[in-house]
């Protein structure tokens, strides 16, 4: 359900930055998708300002002018990732809102855990993520929690969820669903079952989990 990026079709030939495009000429989306292809050839860490205006065709100027640094590009880049992977998880067949939400967030788990941006974050530039895990909030957690909010409050007007503080619960689940996504590879390393089947039993663990916590 990813869109594919290819940064390939962006780039113009660079003479002394003759070759680069005025700043009404491309759209935010074209430069992210340079970002993209960028940050899973070289890793966050060794991404530059100039480097991501020569993958998109753009001069550092323009960037500027819509993000302070290359944090903000890539924060901007997750935003959006993340949106893609999210649109539409929750609206799948199910018995009860209950069901609905459970196997929406552990869809939403799994297919993060093995998308290539957080892969490749993860494995080389783990902490560009601790802010937004020890310090404050982004704008996906706000994204998130409103996703898990709706699909809450469908549980308590359907009878399939527990009526507690919306907000509090929402925040629960959220908690819950980042450590299995972030945290769950580290104990399918090793383990004696090959870990695409350690990660099958730990996200069936997550959906019991949830599907208890939530049941009135």
């Amino acid at each position: 359900m990813m869109s594919q990026h290819n940064s390939q079709a962006l780039r113009q030939p660079d003479s002394g930055g003759a070759g680069l495009r005025a700043a009404n000429a491309i759209d935010e989306e074209h430069i992210l998708d340079a970002a993209y292809e960028l940050l899973l050839a070289i890793g966050l860490r060794r991404m530059t300002m100039a480097e991501i205006g020569r993958a998109a065709g753009v001069s550092r100027a323009t960037l500027y002018r819509r993000w302070r640094s290359v944090r903000e590009v890539v924060a901007a880049l997750m935003t959006r990732e993340w949106s893609t992977l999210a649109d539409g998880v929750f609206d799948i067949p199910a018995d009860s809102a209950r069901e609905r939400l459970v196997e929406g967030i552990v869809r939403i788990v799994r297919q993060s855990r093995a998308h290539p941006l957080m892969r490749k974050i993860i494995e080389l530039d783990p902490d560009f993520l601790l802010p937004y895990l020890l310090q404050r909030r982004g704008r996906n957690t706000d994204q998130q929690l409103e996703l898990i909010e709706r699909g809450l409050r469908a549980g308590v007007a359907d009878g399939s969820v527990r009526a507690a503080d919306v907000e509090t619960q929402a925040q629960s689940l959220l908690l819950t669903a980042w450590s299995f996504a972030l945290t769950g590879p580290a104990f399918a390393d090793n383990a004696p079952t090959s870990e695409s089947a350690r990660l099958d039993a730990l996200d069936g663990e997550l959906r019991e989990l949830l599907a208890r916590y939530l049941k009135p």
